[in-house]
């Protein structure tokens, strides 16, 4: 059974991960605060990559896949990313998941972006991204998939409780008029996850919906699906033409049930039983 090492497993990216595979792989993680997940699972352990050396832990777990996707100060990231590529490239047996961004190419506004074209970076996470990227291609190509996310989406979402919480109070959400996005949901990626390692893919993914949109047409439209009731929406302008920030897949495409939809993206944040279940929470 393939063992795998998620880094950051307790975060919302990580944890949909965990849920996903756990049932099928021998499935370790690490976690940075102590919480109730993470202390009554032994087989996840404490690392903080601005204190902490990830290469013990990878010694002592020997994954055959590490998923990397948790959160830190950039540049610790990037040295805990060094240490992980060092491990790769002398392991006999690993393979590294790396979870980057669309912000790779958010210096690029005048088309969406698809896998094999030229990183353009312009925000502080974009350039992160691209650097980890750019170190990676220094490994072997078959012991590295690079897996970009666009927007993540879902009823759990934070840009969708935040949305929940506008609705409530009556409260401002800021939208982008001129912004054209692709998006995805945090399960919709996971499942892609795990095809690509249950195939042994290798490459770069682009794990978005296969279809763009505006994006005040996409919360307009969530919001409608809530009900009646609507926030105040706050329209952010950066220009006055349209600007893409969508990736689309085009080279590495997976299979038609792997896919999703803008529309399905809204579906999937207005599911009516786990919308009662998250109300209640708030």
């Amino acid at each position: 059974m393939n063992r795998i090492l998620i880094l950051g497993a307790t975060g919302f990216i990580g944890q949909a991960i965990y849920k996903e595979l756990r049932a099928y792989f021998d499935i370790y993680g690490t976690y940075v605060t102590p919480t109730t997940y993470a202390t009554e699972n032994s087989i996840l352990f404490p690392y903080n990559c601005e204190e902490d050396s990830i290469y013990s832990i990878l010694q002592e777990v020997a994954p055959t896949f590490i998923i990397s996707c948790f959160s830190g100060e950039y540049s610790s990231r990037f040295k805990a990313h060094e240490e992980i590529a060092t491990y790769i490239a002398t392991s006999q047996n690993c393979k590294l998941l790396f979870i980057s961004s669309s912000s790779v190419f958010d210096g690029a506004f005048k088309f969406p972006s698809y896998e094999k074209d030229t990183l353009n970076p312009q925000s502080s996470e974009g350039r992160y991204f691209a650097s980890v990227e750019k170190m990676l291609l220094t490994i072997p190509k078959e012991k590295v998939v690079i897996a970009r996310l666009p927007m993540i989406l879902g009823v759990t979402a934070p840009l969708v409780i935040q949305l929940q919480q506008a609705i409530k109070n009556h409260a401002a959400f800021d939208v982008y008029p001129n912004l054209v996005i692709s998006a995805t949901t945090v399960d919709k990626a996971s499942q892609q996850l795990h095809y690509i390692i249950s195939k042994n893919l290798s490459g770069i993914f682009h794990l978005s919906s296969t279809d763009v949109t505006h994006h005040d047409d996409l919360f307009k439209e969530i919001a409608q699906a809530f009900g009646s009731q609507m926030p105040i929406f706050k329209q952010v302008f950066s220009s006055n033409e349209d600007r893409f920030l969508a990736i689309l897949p085009k080279h590495n495409k997976l299979p038609e049930n792997y896919t999703i939809s803008i529309e399905e993206v809204i579906e999937s944040c207005t599911l009516k039983d786990e919308i009662i279940t998250l109300k209640q929470k708030i």
